[in-house]
């Protein structure tokens, strides 16, 4: 085992066996284990139209499927108070009017007073029409905190990040890194904000042709079916704290500056592909005036 050494090595005796020893261990070594998607999550509805697969690169890939009997969707396994969710996703090819592909963040069955949600909806488009990506914040309940986003690039053509980053400070949503929206934490000013559930990130894929595409003028076109939504690299970082003596982020301040980041690029984003914001939309909150957090304080 020795004989790879230069014949004129001068080492130890010792020094030959422990490299031998070192050369066997790494040649038997098994390779790393890459994490496996179904680990981390599990079917929520529609199981007999979810599956899994594993390419040659040992990544594991959940494909969800839509058909005329029913679609499906996914949970996480784990839920969190305060974390950052990324997950890869490529969304129904072709004609997808109609369909809805999702990443949301959702607690454990509550009464629905108590229910939050950060939601991040994809609403499918006719065949060459980009799709559009739709949020909405649910605090204790109420949600009407709509914002509309005209992706720029084709997302059922390749695999892109979507991720929501929630702290004490802000909820923040990304695209492949690029900030999209952002919701402060204003509760000192009346302004719900979610503080007080662990939240799970789910997915589905559904039917919503009443009003997904075009306010559900475009229909599903179910000569197109099964339509397949892909997901992998489901990933959680859980909050940190940046203050110290600070045990937890559920116990950080707001204010922390820890917090604060994207300004530029989040600006940058939303001039050129927010579509509607309902802190923008005077009629319809002509009779009761805007929500608190759409008003500068």
């Amino acid at each position: 085992m020795a004989a790879w050494l230069p014949a004129s090595s001068c080492c130890h005796p010792m020094t030959v066996v422990a490299a031998a020893l070192l050369l066997t261990a790494m040649v038997a070594a098994p390779p790393a284990a890459v994490a496996l998607l179904h680990d981390d999550v599990e079917p929520m509805w529609g199981a007999d139209h979810i599956s899994f697969h594993t390419g040659g690169d040992g990544v594991e890939t959940l494909a969800l499927r839509l058909d005329r009997d029913h679609g499906s969707g996914f949970r996480s396994k784990g839920a969190y108070r305060f974390a950052r969710y990324d997950i890869d996703l490529k969304l129904v090819a072709n004609d997808s009017a109609g369909t809805v592909t999702t990443v949301y963040l959702t607690p454990d069955l509550v009464p629905p007073e108590d229910h939050d949600e950060i939601d991040l909806e994809f609403l499918g488009n006719v065949t060459g029409e980009p799709y559009t990506l739709h949020t909405n914040i649910f605090v204790n309940g109420v949600g009407n905190r709509e914002q509309q986003f005209r992706l720029w690039f084709d997302p059922a053509k390749d695999f892109h990040t979507y991720s929501v980053d929630w702290n004490p400070r802000r909820i923040i949503m990304f695209i492949d890194g690029t900030p999209i929206r952002v919701y402060k934490n204003e509760a000192a000013r009346g302004v719900p904000f979610p503080t007080l559930r662990h939240l799970r990130l789910d997915g589905s894929l559904w039917n919503a042709d009443d009003w997904a595409t075009q306010g559900g003028r475009v229909k599903t076109n179910w000569t197109q079916a099964p339509f397949y939504a892909y997901y992998r690299n489901f990933r959680v970082t859980p909050c940190a704290p940046s203050s110290p003596g600070v045990a937890s982020c559920g116990d950080e301040q707001p204010e922390s500056a820890g917090f604060d980041k994207h300004g530029a690029a989040l600006h940058k984003a939303r001039a050129e592909h927010l579509l509607y914001d309902y802190c923008e939309d005077q009629n319809r909150f002509k009779n009761e005036g805007l929500p608190k957090e759409c008003t500068a304080h």
